[in-house]
């Protein structure tokens, strides 16, 4: 198993986030799982299941590029339903 968090594997889609002001683009599956992996557990309390899926999702990503429309879907209903997008 490769590692997520340095992966390069590009998204379907660019998120640009806004968060303190500052806007944050999300590409990669890297990107991706250190921006929703690097907040604590209590800050994704109320959304653990879309965001234990999207976790599992970049991680199989991050193995099998042919699964990142899967892994884009995960982390786009992950950030409309915690109001990102």
């Amino acid at each position: 198993m490769s590692d997520a968090s340095n992966s390069t594997t590009p998204l379907t889609a660019i998120f640009k986030l806004k968060l303190n002001g500052e806007t944050v683009s999300i590409a990669t599956v890297g990107q991706a799982y250190r921006f929703i992996t690097r907040l604590s557990s209590i800050e994704w309390m109320e959304f653990r299941s879309l965001h234990g899926e999207a976790v599992a999702s970049l991680e199989r990503a991050a193995d099998n590029a042919m699964l990142i429309v899967q892994a884009t879907a995960a982390l786009r209903a992950l950030f409309v339903r915690a109001k990102l997008l």
